[in-house]
């Protein structure tokens, strides 16, 4: 959609546009990640947080080898417990998709995920169909190669994709491998690494041992096709609403 806004601005008159058009965001769990409880938890939030419909949902969990099939089983036991329902009723965590056509594209995504190889951890289908909602199961496929469309394309769904990696150039090159780059927490203990792989990976927001967007004193926003020219939320976001000028005078 953003594309064609671009296209209306340059064939109209070519008024500025700023523009925020989604992400694929990875979640980097090394082998020394603090508590995995903790990380499953965090890694559950921010993959079915808004049934998956969020820009900077962590779509994609990408955890070493050594530590994936106990993470798996943490984020899967606890992803169960997100009841799915009527968004109104507080004791659900999982409301409907937004509209039939957008549930049927998510469905093809999970069918696409099956084709490919991927593993069906849990979920997969549409559920509570006699109630006229839109609903989908919390879906977690393992066994994922950051080829496949499930891992590159956004869903915007609640579709989570497990890719393992052995070592951190691997995990920070699987993180930077997909056209968008606007949010990736990442999991370890080591500070060193911290600040190395949140340098290292491009994105707008990193956050360490935690999954954020941060508030309203930080800038969001991302790189490549997340979006460009500007930043929300924070001062950062004053200059997508000003322009510099310059004034020269000569005093006598």
């Amino acid at each position: 959609m953003g594309r064609y806004f671009l296209q209306y601005a340059s064939e109209s008159n070519l008024k500025r546009i700023i523009l925020e058009c989604g992400g694929k965001s990875p979640q980097v769990v090394f082998e020394d990640a603090p508590d995995l409880d903790a990380v499953a938890s965090n890694a559950v939030g921010a993959a079915f947080w808004n049934m998956g419909e969020n820009c900077s949902c962590g779509s994609r969990l990408i955890v070493h080898k050594k530590i994936k099939d106990a993470l798996v089983a943490k984020v899967a036991a606890l992803a169960k417990t997100w009841k799915v329902g009527d968004p109104l009723d507080p004791t659900n965590r999982l409301g409907p998709m937004i509209e039939k056509p957008h549930l049927d594209k998510v469905l093809r995504y999970i069918e696409a995920g099956k084709a490919e190889g991927a593993k069906l951890v849990m979920g997969g289908k549409r559920i509570l169909e006699k109630t006229g909602g839109y609903f989908v199961e919390a879906t977690i496929f393992d066994g994922v190669t950051n080829k496949m469309k499930i891992a590159r394309e956004e869903i915007f769904g609640p579709v989570l994709s497990v890719i393992p990696f052995k070592t951190e150039e691997e995990a920070v090159a699987i993180a930077n491998d997909t056209n968008y780059g606007l949010a990736a927490p990442l999991y370890t203990q080591d500070v060193n690494r911290a600040h190395r792989v949140a340098r290292a990976i491009r994105a707008g927001t990193v956050s360490v041992n935690c999954f954020s967007e941060g508030d309203i004193t930080t800038p969001f926003g991302g790189f490549k096709e997340s979006g460009f020219a500007g930043r929300d939320k924070s001062v950062w976001a004053h200059e997508q609403y000003t322009e510099l000028k310059t004034i020269w005078m000569q005093l006598a």
